[in-house]
């Protein structure tokens, strides 16, 4: 019985991290900068994924510095979080499982 309120605690733990976690990743700026050169001129644009298209964003030949470093940290926080979501993913499944089975044999 103790075993299963633990269980219990520590799934309400998780959808509670994977909200959180959902809720980070929406605040994060859609799509990726890139740095295309034509005709020997660097052109920025944002990539993103609508559906099932790749659209691309013109952004300029010259940005900011503070806009390249806020892409790219976003990047980098948008590979950590989906990750932990993945991870909080698989851990609500596993006690879901184990809870569904640890009530058959009570």
């Amino acid at each position: 019985m103790a075993i299963k309120g633990v269980l219990r605690e520590e799934l309400q733990n998780s959808l509670q991290m994977k909200k959180r976690y959902e809720e980070e990743l929406a605040k994060l700026p859609k799509g990726s900068l890139i740095k295309k050169k034509i005709k020997g001129h660097d052109y920025y644009y944002v990539v993103l994924r609508e559906k099932s298209k790749v659209k691309f964003i013109y952004k300029g030949r010259k940005l900011p510095l503070d806009v390249v470093k806020k892409y790219s940290e976003a990047k980098k926080l948008r590979a950590k979080y989906r990750n932990l979501l993945s991870q909080v993913k698989e851990q609500i499944s596993f006690l879901k499982r184990s809870l569904k089975n640890g009530t058959k044999a009570s």
